[in-house]
């Protein structure tokens, strides 16, 4: 708190104009050069947030990054601005125009709701983490919509807003924490404040949350960004029971029929890679509908069919080898092709993708990617590339 104190002082503000962009290899010498003018512990502060806002360009971009303020754990774990856009707009779509943000961190989510227009509470027990919200919402001019406030958001009154969103903290002393009920606060106090909501509620979770662990009168969407699976969010006051797989940009959604799980087939000329949040929400049965395709495996999530699909939900590949798992058999396969640039994919196998690469040591023009999975149920390996 007293870095950020001294950084929002005019001396702290010219400082950080002058790191702004500094290099790794260039910090000792400027370091240097400015504690000549500077005190000492500014001039450390002043880098140390220069490289927060560079490493937080790629979740916030580069013009709202060099304007605010993080902490090391407030750029770990704090939305990805796309994520928060449309969530932000999800909500305004629902009618909402004011809400309780609990366990607002650093203010990623506040920012994007204020931006849709909606007005906010934000509340974190962490004083050093409520004044970087503030910090934050003050340097993008949003003061007028976001109030910051220091408290336990179990002791905080939300009757007086429209939704509730709660972002409860997944990591401990010893890392991701995987049991909802292990979160802080827990699960089933956020599932209590999002029931009391007089219009809608978000609650975000972990990618992993069991299917179990989802009320029956919450919506269960997974979110993936450019491919990433980045969150998942149970929301109330929408569509109880229905689960859906949304992929941005676009965004695009697909929303769960209750398919039953889809056919094991022969491989075919195609092969489908379902998006992870398809995957994670379960949805790939849907997928294989649309694509007239069945599964290579009982228990494995690639999708095969005879003809070329266009989708967003999978990445599509031709298939032009199927072979038993050998190492000596992909190495002679690769060197006969001429295949020097190797992707390597697997899934439902124990084969490490770089140690399988210095294995073969494919060499010369051509590019490949190869498949390390099951096929009913054998190991097997399946060259290709995308289509």
């Amino acid at each position: 708190m007293n870095d950020l104190a001294d950084l929002l002082t005019p001396e702290g503000r010219t400082l950080l104009d002058e790191v702004r962009g500094t290099a790794p290899a260039d910090e000792l010498a400027v370091a240097t050069r400015l504690r000549r003018e500077h005190p000492a512990e500014l001039v450390s502060a002043a880098l140390g947030q220069a490289r927060l806002r560079q490493r937080a360009a790629a979740k916030f971009g580069a013009e709202d990054a060099e304007r605010m303020f993080f902490t090391p754990n407030g750029v770990e774990q704090s939305t990805r601005a796309s994520v928060a856009t449309y969530r932000a707009e999800r909500l305004k779509a629902l009618g909402v125009t004011s809400l309780a943000d609990l366990c607002c961190g650093i203010g990623g989510d506040a920012i994007a709701l204020a931006r849709a227009g909606i007005r906010v509470l934000a509340v974190d027990r962490d004083p050093a983490t409520a004044a970087v919200a503030r910090a934050n919402a003050d340097a993008l001019g949003l003061t007028g919509l976001i109030e910051v406030r220091e408290a336990d958001v179990t002791e905080v009154d939300t009757s007086g807003y429209d939704a509730v969103f709660v972002d409860p903290a997944r990591r401990g002393g010893r890392g991701r924490i995987f049991d909802p009920e292990a979160y802080s606060p827990p699960l089933s106090w956020a599932v209590g404040a999002a029931r009391k909501a007089s219009r809608a509620a978000a609650l975000k979770v972990a990618p992993g949350v069991p299917h179990e662990a989802v009320p029956a009168d919450a919506e269960a969407e997974w979110i993936s960004d450019a491919g990433d699976v980045k969150e998942a969010v149970l929301w109330f006051g929408t569509e109880p029971g229905a689960v859906r797989a949304t992929l941005l940009p676009g965004p695009r959604t697909l929303l769960g029929k209750g398919l039953p799980d889809p056919q094991v087939r022969p491989v075919g000329r195609y092969l489908y890679e379902p998006d992870g949040a398809v995957i994670r929400a379960h949805l790939v049965a849907e997928v294989a509908e649309q694509l007239d395709g069945g599964l290579v495996d009982p228990t494995i999530a690639y999708i095969t069919a005879d003809e070329r699909h266009v989708t967003p939900y999978a990445a599509a590949y031709e298939i032009t080898d199927q072979l038993p798992f050998s190492v000596k058999k992909l190495k002679a396969l690769l060197r006969e092709r001429g295949v020097g640039t190797l992707t390597v994919k697997k899934r439902g196998s124990a084969v490490e993708p770089e140690e399988l690469r210095k294995k073969v040591k494919p060499q010369g023009p051509g590019s490949a990617t190869v498949f390390l999975t099951r096929v009913a149920g054998a190991p097997t390996m399946l060259l290709g590339h995308p289509a």
